[in-house]
């Protein structure tokens, strides 16, 4: 039986095979993989070392959210002896796709010029798991974050994205930024289908920049609210409409403008058209009734990058 950080321990009963008790791994104490383990166990939430019997086995996490495998079971190489099938990074072919969590890890150990291998010693987890981590959408368990954080000197809230409440982009800019334009068919692409932007619109009070959830309908920006609001404000005017999003990790980040002219949007169908395609309700609440589409006569992007990618 070999495992790794983060792979489950599953006891089933030796006459059903029902599952009698499951928990995640979270300390090794041999480099090889096998036992005994500490476990954090699924229905106490306590950790406690443990030799597994027979009717105990092995449950890899694969690569991606929620899913999982048995243990795979040994290969013969052509000398006849048998090896082991560790799980590792990113698959042959396939594009690293990081979570948060493990761009940061990645980030910070950069910065401290350390290899994984020597990260993962000191985090007393396998070189692999650490790989997986930096590569893949993983989960970590508390303990594999305070592992991490007590060998990178940092937090575990600062490898959670700890500032929730602190506006973006608080990190340190690339040592080699690049800024770049964007072609208008990228900046559509950015946008997406739907999410939160940026209404820029001049009131009796002066200028204003409020967010709003917005659609994208037939290359129309659309945004549901009331009458009496300030994103009201904006029909019969042009107006700027601004999407963004940071990469607190990377300290990257991209922003589209679309410019153009906003009106009400009053007929039936049109309207009916509108809410049946809304991906949500606006954010705030409240009766928020009155549809506002932009029509772009202009749209730029820009995005930030490091000049060596």
């Amino acid at each position: 039986m070999r495992a790794q950080l983060g792979d489950q321990l599953v006891v089933e009963s030796p006459t059903t095979g029902a599952t009698r008790r499951d928990g995640e791994i979270v300390g090794l104490h041999h480099e090889d993989g096998t036992p005994p383990y500490d476990v954090r166990w699924s229905d106490t939430d306590e950790v406690t070392l443990v030799f597994p019997g027979p009717d105990a086995h092995i449950r890899h996490i694969e690569h991606g959210p929620g899913s999982a495998h048995e243990q795979s079971p040994p290969r013969t190489n052509q000398a006849g002896a048998q090896r082991s099938v560790e799980p590792r990074g990113t698959p042959p072919g396939r594009p690293p796709n990081p979570g948060d969590i493990g761009r940061r890890v990645a980030t910070e150990r950069t910065r401290q010029g350390l290899t994984r291998e020597e990260t993962a010693r000191r985090a007393r987890m396998a070189p692999e798991y650490l790989a997986y981590l930096e590569e893949q959408p993983a989960d970590p368990t508390v303990a594999t974050l305070i592992g991490l954080a007590d060998a990178l000197g940092t937090t575990t809230a600062a490898l959670r994205g700890g500032g929730f409440d602190l506006p973006p982009g608080l990190g340190q800019a690339l040592l080699h930024p690049r800024l770049l334009d964007l072609h208008p068919d990228e900046c559509r692409t950015l946008m997406s289908t739907h999410g939160v932007g940026r209404v820029a619109v001049s009131t009796a009070h002066g200028p204003a920049v409020v967010p709003v959830n917005y659609e994208v309908v037939d290359d129309a920006i659309a945004f549901r609210t009331a009458p009496d609001s300030v994103p009201a404000a904006a029909v019969g005017s042009e107006v700027a409409f601004e999407v963004d999003h940071v990469d607190e990790a990377m300290s990257q980040g991209w922003s589209v403008l679309v410019v153009g002219p906003a009106g009400e949007v009053t007929d039936p169908d049109a309207v009916r058209k509108l809410v049946d395609r809304a991906h949500t309700t606006p954010w705030p609440g409240g009766e928020r009734e009155m549809w506002v589409s932009i029509q772009p006569t202009r749209i730029t992007g820009r995005r930030i990058t490091s000049a060596e990618q």
